[in-house]
């Protein structure tokens, strides 16, 4: 190390990052490592600076530390860095303090989402619990989040509606038993299922899916299609469980699978979907079905179309759901099977001559007509041969099924036994017997009271009565004959403007066929004019939704509603009539109803109206609206009972003890 006293210096003082100063000391040898400078101070008589080879060095005294800035052969300028040192001390402290603040924001948010996404649910469902287990019937809890609890939320979830709904059937058995009743009730349709065949699956086939998936942006949803017949199956499948063999139609079902569970929160059946080409679907769906055999059944004078290359494509599906369905019921023994409608009029004979031992009953959920109109269809023999394969087959009335069994007497070679109410050919006999179909009786009830005001203002609805009407968009269900009745009601009885409004639930169907594409057109049209014709600023006298809507959806329409409108011009039961029924828990609303609709042999303290007649259907709102409450509360009590002994369980129930009634025979072929 190198030691120099330096006697004399020259300072200079210039502005350099703070204004610190610079000490400049002359004739110093650059050969050294090190050196070491004592040099006079204004607060000492020497300080000491020592720097070693990188030129960083340290004063024994403040202010220090000094750094050499610039080295020549005979001198060195000195620099004042403790504005450095104290810089990085004053960033180290900024941070920490900044790495504080966030941690503690981090944890708050934290904890926030941890007490909304898990705390609470967890406290829901202790809730819940507790309630359970001191007896009071609460619903069960929402959904919890499955990306945070995974399968164990649904598990969860699944359980509490499992017990909620095995409570429920408890309560209603024993209210049935003290009461000394014998309604149907889920509870009661699985007991007899097991009772008569054994706990033995049933198996389901129809055209419409009880779920359909469909894509809505980057998310697949469930939709429950428009459909009186996904209605009806749902509670027996999810009572007595099985196989649901259905046409995939969801834009969605094949990202979802061929086999799923359902109901998907706590599934009781399997969905076994069958695919279709789009020209299958086209010639045996719209084609042969929609446009043949739909209008043919249906006296609403719309000329039915049959086409050999229809015929075609309903063979080739009835075919293929044939074997899809033996294959799913391959391993069961003498397996009930419960075919539906006029899609798969083919199908029964075909599944009962691969398995003589099964048990097919046919359900027709549409009328059937006269022998004079089904003579119409070029194939009526293979239609008849096909349902006469099943060993029951039902329909809603005794009127249906006399038309029946005069057509298969006239088109067909066997023996009508009409006291039986049986067609025999060779050794297969087919029995054939009414089956007015209905809703389950419990249909939205336990659901939250409706708020009436807020339901009204989130629709932009002012007016002091509420009408509702429900359907699928189709010329069988009389809508351009309902707002024709509308107009006129308006028009003889105008105090009633902006007291009265109209909603009416419209959900496409069908829309590649050009009839209903006519109806869906008008239909609009009629609407739009009513409302520019007769309403006013912040009322109109109808509100159209054209579009799909599920059942909580339509409940709460239902329930607020004053009046239902079911007007169909024909029409095999209509189940509107009785969810609408099914729905008021309140017993008040009236239900207006078509007389050409099977419903009207059910539910005969409705307002019966002919759809054709505008001046009946107009007087028929005019009453429904000034009907004193007695009256009303006395009719609906009555449809409510008829709904409650006559519901969905006891339906299934008749039609299969009807089936487990007949004789068992294996190996014998269907003629």
């Amino acid at each position: 190390m190198a030691t120099a006293t330096v006697d004399s210096i020259e300072l200079y003082y210039e502005e350099h990052g703070r204004g610190d100063p610079l000490l400049l000391i002359m004739g110093l040898a650059a050969d050294s490592t090190a050196w070491m400078f004592q040099v006079p101070d204004f607060a000492e008589r020497y300080r000491t600076i020592t720097f070693d080879n990188r030129g960083v060095g340290r004063s024994s005294k403040p202010p220090g530390p000094y750094t050499i800035h610039q080295m020549a052969d005979d001198a060195a300028v000195l620099l004042d860095a403790q504005y450095l040192e104290a810089g990085e001390w004053d960033l180290w402290r900024r941070t920490a303090v900044r790495m504080g603040v966030l941690m503690l924001f981090v944890t708050g948010i934290t904890w926030a989402l941890v007490r909304w996404s898990v705390t609470r649910p967890i406290e829901r469902i202790a809730e819940w619990t507790k309630q359970m287990k001191a007896g009071r019937p609460v619903p069960p809890p929402p959904d919890a989040d499955e990306s945070l609890f995974g399968p164990l939320a649904t598990e969860v979830t699944g359980l509490a509606r499992t017990l909620a709904r095995a409570r429920s059937a408890a309560e209603q058995e024993a209210r049935l038993r003290l009461a000394g009743e014998s309604v149907w009730t889920e509870e009661r349709l699985k007991q007899f299922v097991e009772l008569r065949f054994g706990g033995r699956p049933v198996f389901v086939v129809s055209n419409r899916e009880p779920v359909s998936h469909v894509r809505d942006g980057r998310v697949v949803r469930e939709q429950e299609p428009a459909s009186g017949l996904v209605t009806a199956l749902g509670p027996i499948m999810q009572a007595c469980g099985g196989v649901w063999v259905a046409h995939g139609s969801g834009n969605a079902d094949r990202e979802v699978g061929e086999r799923i569970g359902l109901p998907s929160s706590d599934p009781t059946y399997t969905l076994r979907r069958v695919w279709l080409s789009d020209e299958e679907e086209a010639g045996y769906y719209y084609g042969f079905a929609n446009e043949g055999l739909w209008p043919l059944c249906h006296i609403v004078h719309e000329r039915p179309r049959f086409r050999a290359g229809d015929w075609e494509h309903y063979r080739t599906v009835n075919e293929r759901f044939a074997k899809t369905l033996l294959a799913e019921m391959e391993n069961v023994e003498e397996p009930i099977v419960l075919v539906q409608d006029y899609h798969f009029a083919l199908l029964p004979r075909l599944v009962k001559e691969a398995r003589p031992d099964a048990r097919v009953a046919l359900f027709w959920h549409i009328p059937w007509p006269n022998f004079e109109a089904v003579g119409i269809c070029p194939w009526q023999q293979d239609i008849l041969l096909g349902m006469l394969g099943a060993d029951l087959v039902g329909f809603h009335t005794q009127f249906y099924c006399n038309n029946f069994l005069e057509t298969v007497e006239r088109a067909i070679e066997g023996r009508i036994e009409w006291d039986r109410f049986t067609v025999v050919r060779g050794q297969h006999t087919t029995h054939v017997r009414p089956f007015p179909i209905s809703v389950a009786p419990d249909l939205g009830v336990g659901e939250r009271p409706i708020d009436r005001p807020a339901t009204l203002a989130s629709l932009g609805i002012t007016a002091e009565f509420i009408g509702v009407g429900v359907e699928r968009v189709d010329y069988t269900k009389g809508l351009p004959e309902r707002i024709r009745a509308l107009r006129r009601f308006f028009e003889r009885w105008p105090e009633y403007r902006r007291r009265l409004t109209f909603v009416q639930i419209a959900s496409p169907s069908r829309s590649r066929i050009a009839r209903y594409q006519a109806v869906q057109e008008e239909t609009r049209e009629m609407v739009r004019a009513l409302n520019a014709d007769l309403g006013e600023r912040g009322w109109q006298p109808i509100v159209y939704r054209e579009r799909h809507h599920d059942h909580r959806e339509i409940d709460v329409f239902y329930r607020l509603a004053d009046f239902c409108m079911v007007t169909s011009l024909h029409d095999g039961m209509n189940l509107v009539a009785k969810e609408f029924v099914a729905a008021r828990d309140d017993d008040d609303g009236v239900l207006i109803l078509s007389r050409f609709a099977g419903a009207s042999h059910d539910l005969r303290d409705a307002l019966l109206v002919n759809p054709y007649d505008m001046e009946d259907m107009a007087a028929a709102i005019h009453r429904a609206v000034t009907m004193p409450e007695d009256e009303r509360r006395d009719r609906m009590d009555r449809m409510r009972r008829q709904v409650r002994e006559h519901n969905i369980y006891g339906w299934a129930g008749l039609l299969l003890d009807e089936l487990a009634r007949i004789p068992r025979v294996i190996n014998r072929r269907v003629a």
